[in-house]
């Protein structure tokens, strides 16, 4: 881990490093079943949550509130999880999100107004964030620099093979049984993985007899916000949040409708053969990460990212946006574990809870102001130029990560 001039060095020895290595292996295949279960059920709306929220007969900025929402609770609730997972324990926070995340989603799929469908969307909101930020402080708890990349992105490859796969099943279903069907699915997906997981808030004191106390939670975080590292790797993860959100999710699905004729299950179909690819590179990246430094997969990822964007653009025909599709998929793949491993890497030992919700926190804006300034950037501009924006932003930010940000873990 990488101390901050603020902290005090005691941090560093915390007990973390003394874990068995089969212990954590325990912790993380448990995490990543109880990751693939919710997100398998969020996969499932996303070919269907802006077709579902047109049939209110609203705009396509309106659209963008219906998945903005979503965001901005996981924005609002983000550091209130972090100081949960502190003060009660990580399975707590665990198991409040399973039941959270399926009220809202009942909610979603019984919405007699789209007002209803924007709430539920809120409430499944908030209790994803509890499961995803509560999820990434475990990881941070039983990891070491060293091998953080590569653990990092076993969970993130599970992560995105749900989250990708899901639009397959979501699809069909919509296509044969309406669509709210996949939100009633995605309630009925609760998690019960988190009884195999152990408590593992202890990991956050250092083991050291007489070290300096943790700062207070609100502390923590004015030391994180203060390292410009913290905050470049949070402007990553919220340009990827927004292109995922306000194109992948708004303005895509619409623009393969319109323009190419597509069907849910087609777009569906499309988003869940690309996640094969993402899942196989994802550990190699997480290896690069470990290996070479976490740089050196994050910048070209980023930019890779915003390419894909430029096929969906140009896309012709059901194969180029099969093309997006593989590209988009290959960057997340790439680089979707290192920001999570670079945020815990610079975090003083102890503060794993306010590192991993802080960098949520930030990261998830992009899930507020994508779907809304994408979908009235489409509204006023048309898809062609948002999309070409949006891929420029990924572009300037990677480079201004590339420039700016120090590195954080080489072997």
């Amino acid at each position: 881990m990488i101390l901050f001039p603020h902290a005090p060095a005691s941090f560093e020895l915390g007990s973390v490093a003394a874990m068995p290595r089969s212990r954590s292996d325990h912790i993380l295949v448990w995490m990543c079943a109880l990751i693939a279960v919710n997100q398998l059920g969020f996969g499932g709306i996303v070919p269907v949550l802006a077709l579902y929220a047109r049939s209110f007969s609203v705009s396509q900025s309106a659209i963008g509130v219906a998945i903005a929402c979503y965001g901005l609770a996981r924005f609002l609730v983000a550091l209130p999880v972090g100081n949960l997972a502190d003060a009660w324990g990580r399975r707590p926070a665990l198991a409040i999100g399973g039941l959270v995340t399926a009220a809202g989603n009942l909610l979603c799929a019984y919405s007699p107004t789209f007002a209803v469908l924007v709430v539920g969307r809120f409430v499944a909101g908030a209790g994803a964030a509890l499961v995803l930020i509560s999820g990434q402080i475990v990881l941070a708890d039983i990891t070491t620099p060293e091998r953080r990349g590569r653990t990092m992105a076993v969970y993130q490859g599970v992560f995105l093979f749900a989250v990708s796969i899901g639009p397959l099943p979501g699809g069909l279903m919509a296509e044969h049984y309406g669509l709210r069907a996949p939100f009633l699915a995605y309630a009925v997906a609760g998690v019960v993985a988190w009884v195999f997981i152990p408590e593992t808030r202890s990991l956050r004191i250092p083991a050291v007899a007489g070290t300096a106390s943790v700062p207070a939670f609100g502390g923590q975080v004015r030391i994180l916000i203060g390292h410009a590292g913290f905050m470049l790797v949070s402007l990553v993860s919220f340009m990827n949040a927004m292109a995922r959100t306000g194109g992948l999710f708004n303005v895509i699905p619409v623009l393969a409708n319109d323009r190419l004729a597509l069907s849910a299950d087609r777009i569906g179909l499309g988003l869940a053969l690309a996640s094969v690819v993402g899942l196989v590179v994802i550990y190699p990246s997480g290896v690069l990460v470990d290996r070479y430094g976490r740089k050196f997969v994050i910048v070209p990822a980023t930019i890779l990212a915003g390419l894909s964007l430029l096929l969906f653009l140009l896309a012709s025909s059901y194969a180029w946006f099969l093309a997006g599709c593989v590209m988009w998929s290959i960057a997340s793949g790439v680089g979707g574990a290192a920001p999570a491993a670079y945020a815990a890497d610079v975090a003083p030992s102890g503060m794993n809870a306010a590192a991993m919700s802080a960098f949520r926190m930030l990261a998830d804006l992009g899930y507020v102001v994508g779907p809304i300034a994408l979908g009235l950037a489409a509204d006023l501009a048309g898809a062609n130029v948002t999309l070409a924006g949006t891929a420029l932003l990924l572009t300037g930010t990677a480079l201004l990560f590339a420039r700016f940000a120090p590195e954080s873990h080489r072997a």
